[in-house]
Formats: C-alpha cells, structure tokens, sequence
C-alpha cells in the first residue's frame, strides 16, 4: 500500500513519533522511508548581511566585514549541515535496529518550499509529519511548516499528534461519500488486517442548516416575494422531505463502506462499527472523538462538493486542526462497489411517479427521492407510485 514514505524530521517530539507511525506500516508494508530535512545557510546568511549595520565599529572596515562574512557563511553552512545529518543519523539507526529499509535525504533551501519540490518531483506513497515542530509555543496550533506542506501536496499524509501506536488501535474513518473518502476506507481496512485495528466508520449530515437559512430568509423577504418563492411550501418541504432524504444519502454512504470492510472479512461487531451522526459535520465529529482512545482518523483530503483546485476541505482542515489524535489525510481515490442489494433491496419508480420526480427542482430532487425510497423500505413496499407521490405532496400542503 504504502512503499515509498517521506518522513519529515526536525528531532521534535511531533516529528519522531511521526517516524514511528512510519516504522509500523513499513514494518508492515516492506515500505521504504526517506529521511529529510531542509536547512536555510541562504537565509541565515541574508539575515547577517541585514545585522551587519549593528555590528560593533571595529568591524565596519570593508576587509574586515568581507572576511567575517566568509567565517559567518562556512560556519552556517557547515554547522547547518552537521546538525542535519545529526537528525538523520538517529533516523537511520533506528531504521537500522528495526530492520527498515531507509535512504536520506538532505537539501538546503526555503524548508516547506523544498519538502513541497520533493514531493512533487517524487512517487511517494506516503507524507509523515508532526503537527507542531521545535518552534512551537503555548498557543500553536499548527506548525507553518505542516500547513504549507500539507495544502500543497497531492499525496497522502499522516500528521502526529501524539505516540499513539497504531497496532491494536482504534481508527476512525469519516466517509462523506467521495472517492477520497472511501480511498481511506480502503487503507483502514488494510491496516485493521495487518495491524489488528478496529474501524469505526461515522457518516454526519447536518439537517440545521437549512432551518437557520430559512430562518434568516424571513428577516429579508417581503410578503410578495414570499409568494413568488412559495416559501411556506419551501420549508414545509425541507421539514418533511430534505431532512429524511439526507439521512439517507448518507447511511447508503456508510453502506457502501461497510460493504468495502465486509468483503475483504471485517463485519458490523467483529472489528467494524458503523454510526450515523447529525450536525456539523467537523463539530459532531470532534464530540464523538472527545474522551476517546483514538489511535487514527483518517479523512478523504478534500470532501464530496469539491471543486478543481481545492487545496483541502473545509471540514477535513477544522478536523485536522483540532482532532485529539493523530490524523491522516486521503488523497487517493476509490470507487466501492454498490451496497448489497441482499441487505437492501432496491425500490423501483413506476413511470407515472419517476415523471412527477423529475418535475422537482434538480437541487432537491435526490432528497425527495431518498424520502420516498426511506419511507418504502420502512413499509416494506417494493415500489414508489404516483399515488404515494400526490399523497407526500398532500402532507405538505402543496
């Protein structure tokens, strides 16, 4: 799964356990890790030319300056470099004492800007970093080196938070339906199998949305524009349909997870657990973590409304932030098989109610149709008719 890892290190305690995350999966994996570290000589030299002005008059003369600018330059350089490799020498003796193919990695340059040019110019599998690094006060949140790097990048990446093992830990999925998503279904599962991890895999639909919206809409709209966006059948709507329809998109979203786990052996109660949330998605996720023994939660990098170009999602950036444990963020992507339709079977439209179906607004039309298909399941009924469209309709007063 993961044969080549980028291990970003600056001897802090984010960055070494960081490095043992990545031990266990090559352990696991027969990965190769790469050790790096970035120093700036350029930058510390442009800092000395900036002091220079301040520098005591005995060495203002231009000889003098030039030559102390020379010892300045070769110290830094030197200095920079011994305390680089310091960092991979520890790298690769615990590599070596674990039986962990290693290679290093050295490079002098702007660091985030130099780790983001390795990646991209590479084929690595995996990114592990430490959240904070040696720089960290009482009110960091995240490292500048950590964000930039992680934004950046197109590949997957672990951050450490803390030392956390990850065998025989508890990992937990967020599946919002993207294929990013479920790509880190896909390696949950393959770390459950060689790790002895169990899974919780949690969906989060978030029904207060719409609610606050209207609620705010009231304030603006006039009785006669009220009438022409028939907002009264507009919330009525949302009330009786969205939340249900919802619900739905995402429970067949935690289906087709739970499938992705079943066929490869890992099933509801022996190693998997599957929760439907309501909220916030980022907020209901961080309560149902609080108090918990989390070792992974692992998240598609950007989520289903995605657009070209996003850097990351808005809930995977908030979780990444401030989830208590270590995080790992997606990149790939997987497209599961559909759900079993033993478990689940599917609800066919009769013509007259798919044509009513398709005069609904495209924007909540799907939400109508997982109402309706909920609400046949739930009647055991095999199909939606138009009788039972006209009569939802009736409900709501439209």
């Amino acid at each position: 799964m993961y044969k080549d890892i980028l291990v970003l290190l600056d001897n802090s305690d984010y960055s070494l356990w960081a490095l043992d995350r990545s031990m266990e999966l090559a352990q696991q994996f027969g990965s190769t890790l790469f050790g790096t570290h970035v120093y700036a000589a350029r930058l510390h030299e442009d800092r000395f030319i900036q002091m220079e002005p301040g520098l005591p008059e005995r060495y203002q003369a231009p000889d003098e300056m030039l030559r102390q600018r020379q010892i300045h330059g070769e110290l830094i350089e030197k200095g920079l470099g011994i305390i680089s490799n310091s960092y991979l020498d520890l790298f690769q003796d615990r590599c070596e004492k674990n039986g962990v193919p290693h290679k290093r990695r050295i490079m002098e340059g702007k660091n985030y800007s130099a780790l983001v040019k390795e990646v991209q110019d590479n084929s690595y599998d995996l990114v592990t970093l430490g959240i904070r690094g040696q720089g960290e006060v009482k009110t960091s949140q995240v490292g500048s080196v950590c964000e930039r790097v992680t934004r950046r990048i197109g590949t997957d990446t672990l951050i450490a938070k803390n030392g956390a093992k990850l065998k025989g830990g508890h990992i937990v999925v967020g599946i919002d339906g993207s294929q990013q998503s479920y790509a880190a279904m896909q390696t949950a599962i393959n770390l459950s199998k060689r790790l002895d991890c169990r899974i919780t895999a949690l969906a989060v639909f978030d029904p207060d949305f719409h609610y606050k919206v209207f609620k705010n809409i009231t304030k603006v709209l006039s009785e006669e524009n009220g009438k022409i966006f028939r907002f009264a059948e507009q919330e009525k709507l949302h009330e009786e349909i969205i939340d249900s329809g919802l619900e739905k998109i995402y429970r067949d979203n935690l289906n087709l997870a739970k499938d992705m786990a079943t066929r490869e052996g890992i099933t509801e109660g022996h190693g998997l657990t599957t929760e439907v949330l309501s909220g916030k998605p980022f907020d209901a996720m961080l309560s149902w973590l609080s108090g918990k023994d989390i070792s992974l939660l692992m998240l598609g990098k950007v989520g289903v409304h995605c657009d070209e170009g996003l850097d990351i999602g808005s809930n995977s950036e908030f979780l990444f932030r401030n989830a208590p444990c270590n995080v790992l963020l997606c990149s790939r992507k997987a497209k599961p098989e559909p759900a079993s339709e033993e478990k689940r079977p599917e609800i066919i439209w009769t013509a007259e109610a798919l044509e009513m179906l398709n005069r609904i607004p495209g924007f909540v039309r799907n939400m109508v149709r997982g109402h309706m298909e909920a609400n046949a399941h739930k009647e055991g009924l095999k199909a939606v008719t138009l009788e039972m469209m006209i009569e939802a309709r009736k409900k709501m007063g439209m």
